[in-house]
């Protein structure tokens, strides 16, 4: 660039620009106007460099190596309005110094002016201008004031800067609209070709759940769509539809707590989950998990296209499950409306017929089965459907009907149920369960009666307050006795000819004394055991025993009077509960 300005010193070219006589140019004039013309045309190729230039630090280094090329003056500093200070010609490093600068600037204004720096015995700002104002100011330093045509010069010089650099600003603007726009472009591309994919995935699928394919031709519509082997099993890991190689035979089962651990982990995350060597997701239209659709991937090779493929495929199962679940639930309310019909006492002719239409035989040995218990959600509904699929995994029946708290199961399988429990609560994953068992109905019109002696066997359990577990009426031996006594009057007489003195007693002293002379009896006279039982001291309850026979006036110690006292209490009980 150097090379495109004289190297003339511009002193040599101030003297020579004195006029010599009237009329006539001299040469130095001449040579000058030379020079002047030459620094024209120097400004006219930087401008086009500049011009060309698109890197704002290269256009400043260009205009700020140029100014000794142009004049007497050097570089003093370069501020831009949205940057501050540029390194190129930076100023003085004391701080002091600076403030005073960019004091001087803000009097200049936009359009520039004289400044004030030590040691520059002139200095000026002027403006890097640009179409819509002054972008910053070059600041230029010398000895002595420059003549006007090289304030002229940098004046151009810093016009031009101010061009270029906003040019080189638009056009760095533009680049990054256009790097954006291409980046926008890609994406929408690629979204639309994932749309695509996606639209052709549920086309596919949707054909299937139109066509009535059933779970074979999900399995099927999936492998095809993915390349990969595809399991279709339900919630407990039973295979129910396979498409592609390699199908296991056996096919591999989860333990039941792992199987659980795993719905449970893949309804957490909601979305396809990795499981070994399988990539799978849970079809639940409702409550249940009514499936698992898996692909086999041991090369964990699937991609979004998979996921896609999956995900549709979860949503068109859990159709086509909840399809089989409404014809399910249909059967279900025939069946409820069937075990209502036989437990209000309903004709028997027309149980038979209903039964008949289920494919059920009603004319074998069932027992009424009252179940109680919670979720640990608390969930109703759920304990039902819990009861529900237990009953039916363990063989115990099918016919049942959800009673509020509690639900009812015709069972024709034979005593024990404990199993039946356990199931319950795997179910329910922990929570309650207790089960009270009727006797047997060998007809429709035993099963009123099962129905009430299962409700009694629950109600002893809960007066006895025993753990939970499985009560038999068949089981409660003199309460089953004194349970069938159809005049109970007697049995009042009795209890009160017995208790009367300590059931009077605590009614108006709001005790307990019969409640602890029954466990005390119940525990063949142990203490230790029947204070663990009331729930209070060894002491305790000697004190209360001592109060028992004072009132009563009975002989706790005669073998007779024990036998009556057990017998008028466990009738106590058995009234009590009949009550309920």
């Amino acid at each position: 660039m150097n090379g495109a300005v004289p190297s003339l010193p511009m002193q040599d070219r101030a003297d020579r620009g004195r006029t010599g006589p009237a009329g006539e140019m001299p040469a130095d004039n001449e040579l000058l106007l030379r020079d002047q013309l030459s620094s024209l045309q120097g400004l006219l190729v930087l401008s086009m460099l500049m011009t060309e230039c698109g890197d704002g630090d290269e256009i400043l280094w260009l205009a700020a190596t140029s100014v000794p090329s142009l004049s007497r003056c050097h570089v003093s500093g370069v501020y831009l309005s949205d940057g501050g200070w540029h390194p190129i010609g930076s100023p003085h490093d004391d701080p002091d110094v600076r403030v005073s600068i960019r004091a001087g600037l803000d009097r200049a204004g936009e359009g520039g002016g004289p400044l004030s720096i030590p040691d520059e015995g002139w200095a000026w700002a002027f403006p890097l201008r640009g179409l819509d104002g002054p972008v910053g100011h070059l600041l230029v330093a010398a000895a002595e004031e420059p003549a006007p045509a090289e304030q002229f010069l940098l004046k151009v010089l810093a016009q031009q800067t101010g061009v270029a650099l906003v040019n080189a600003r638009l056009h760095a603007k533009e680049r990054a609209t256009a790097e954006q726009l291409s980046a926008t472009n890609a994406t929408l591309a690629e979204a639309v070709r994932a749309l695509e994919r996606s639209t052709a995935i549920h086309d596919r699928l949707t054909q299937v759940a139109v066509g009535g394919e059933g779970q074979e031709g999900i399995a099927r519509a999936v492998h095809n769509l993915t390349g990969l082997p595809v399991a279709i099993e339900d919630r407990y890991g039973n295979l129910r539809a396979w498409a592609g190689p390699d199908r296991p035979d056996p096919y591999p089962k989860d333990p039941p707590a792992r199987r659980e651990q795993l719905l449970h982990r893949a309804l957490r995350e909601a979305r396809p989950i990795r499981a070994g060597d399988r990539l799978l997701t849970i079809a639940r239209p409702r409550h249940d998990v009514l499936g698992v659709l898996a692909l086999v991937d041991p090369d964990a090779t699937a991609g979004e296209q998979e996921h896609v493929a999956l995900e549709h495929g979860a949503t068109v199962l859990a159709m086509e499950l909840a399809r089989l679940r409404s014809l399910a639930d249909t059967e279900l309310r025939v069946r409820r409306d069937l075990v209502e019909h036989l437990l209000s006492g309903g004709d028997e002719q027309v149980a038979l017929a209903r039964a008949q239409a289920l494919d059920y035989d009603l004319e074998r040995p069932h027992r009424v089965l009252v179940i109680e218990g919670r979720a640990r959600r608390g969930d109703e509904e759920a304990f039902f459907h819990a009861a529900r699929r237990a009953a039916r995994a363990t063989g115990c029946g099918v016919l049942l009907v959800d009673h509020g708290r509690s639900v009812v199961l015709l069972s024709p399988a034979e005593p024990p149920f404990d199993r039946l429990r356990c199931a319950v609560l795997g179910e329910v994953g922990g929570g309650e369960c207790r089960i009270g068992v009727g006797g047997a109905a060998v007809a429709p019109a035993d099963f009123p009666r099962s129905h009430r002696q299962a409700k009694f066997a629950l109600t002893m359990q809960q007066a006895a307050k025993c753990a939970d577990q499985v009560v038999e009426f068949d089981g409660l031996g003199v309460y089953r006795l004194l349970s069938e006594v159809e005049d109970t009057v007697g049995v009042e007489r009795f209890v009160r000819s017995w208790l009367g003195l300590l059931l009077d007693y605590d009614t108006r002293k709001h005790s307990d004394l019969v409640e602890t002379l029954t466990e005390y009896l119940e525990c063949g006279g142990s203490y230790d055991a029947a204070s663990q039982a009331v729930s209070v001291h060894r002491n305790t309850l000697k004190y209360r025993l001592q109060r028992i026979r004072e009132i009563s006036g009975h002989d706790l110690t005669s073998p007779d009077t024990r036998f009556n006292l057990q017998l008028a209490t466990r009738a106590w009980r058995t009234l009590v509960c009949l009550r309920r």
